[in-house]
């Protein structure tokens, strides 16, 4: 058949390189269906997604329903009459959306299906210190991350990479399955299959701000993987102690291993040579990026500048 017509679903810059090479690739995408704006900021101004952003500076249709479920949403929905719905970074739809086109509805989730189901598969393939992972596409059906998988494109993972930069190469991944896919879909050539569980799958919870709090008598590597796998966001983070009282609560987004070997001043906070370093059990870590309360994120000469309270520090209480 030609190409199929599409209502593409999603919201955030994640969603916006893949339909991009959508409509570069000269495929009829009819409406975009994302979230409602949103009130941000302190004058609390009207918050336009990046998806619907990018529809308007190419005139695209752009839905925005409160209710995915809504009489009013689902006619128009089927009024547009397109063949193909492809959701990325999007919500949970409901039966009535995703079984109404006539060649059904796809999603691309950035991993390897069936590891890291769930809504933070980047963060987690980092902070599991994963060296592979990539993009799946999958029919959706009622249980999320579960259908049928088409097809995917697998990337990996450098040591030095963050939860950014893999979310640029897993974008980038994306824009080149979701023509795969769409193509795949519009030939009839495709050999789905199921995704077999067998018990050892990794999951990809929501990341929570308590999760993001550095256990500092973790080994070295998990510590690091931890601090990259949430940079830049939602960024792990820290008390920082003088003796036994809490001066503040370090935002970490960067560091490097500078020392695998075993220390006894755990958690000790050292400033040398125009650097910080913190020693742990199993190594010395130097940070290189991090924000103070109340500033900007900043490289460690920026926050040295300003930062004078310098002696007896630690990341640790004395008494834990």
């Amino acid at each position: 058949m030609s190409k199929p017509s599409i209502i593409y679903m999603g919201t955030p810059d994640f969603a916006v390189a893949p339909l991009n090479a959508l409509i570069k690739n000269g495929f009829n995408v009819k409406a975009v269906v994302t979230v409602a704006d949103k009130p941000s900021g302190r004058g609390q101004q009207l918050r336009t997604s990046a998806v619907k952003q990018f529809a308007l500076e190419n005139s695209i249709k752009v839905l925005q329903p409160l209710k995915l479920k809504s009489p009013e949403f689902l006619e128009e929905l089927k009024n547009l009459n397109a063949d193909l719905f492809i959701v990325i970074a999007f919500r949970m739809l409901p039966k009535e959306v995703w079984q109404m086109p006539t060649l059904g509805t796809f999603n691309i989730h950035g991993s390897l299906l069936p590891n890291y189901r769930g809504a933070a598969p980047i963060n987690w393939a980092i902070i599991n210190g994963d060296i592979k992972t990539g993009v799946t596409s999958f029919f959706i059906n009622e249980e999320i991350d579960s259908g049928k998988m088409i097809d995917s494109i697998s990337v990996n993972i450098s040591n030095e990479d963050s939860a950014g930069s893999l979310h640029d190469k897993l974008m980038k991944a994306a824009s080149e399955l979701v023509i795969q896919t769409t193509e795949l879909i519009s030939k009839g050539n495709l050999s789905v299959k199921s995704q077999e569980l067998i018990g050892k799958e990794k999951p990809a919870p929501k990341i929570f701000k308590g999760d993001c709090e550095i256990d500092w008598s973790k080994p070295i590597n998990e510590v690091y993987n931890l601090i990259r796998g949430l940079s830049p966001y939602p960024v792990a983070w820290s008390h920082l102690y003088k003796e036994n009282s809490k001066i503040g609560q370090l935002r970490i987004y960067t560091t490097s291993v500078v020392s695998t070997k075993s220390n006894k001043n755990h958690g000790k906070v050292v400033f040398e040579n125009g650097g910080i370093y913190i020693i742990l059990a199993s190594g010395i870590l130097q940070i290189d990026e991090l924000q103070w309360p109340g500033k900007k994120k900043m490289d460690v000469k920026s926050f040295l500048n300003g930062f004078r309270s310098q002696e007896n520090l630690s990341i640790v209480a004395q008494n834990s």
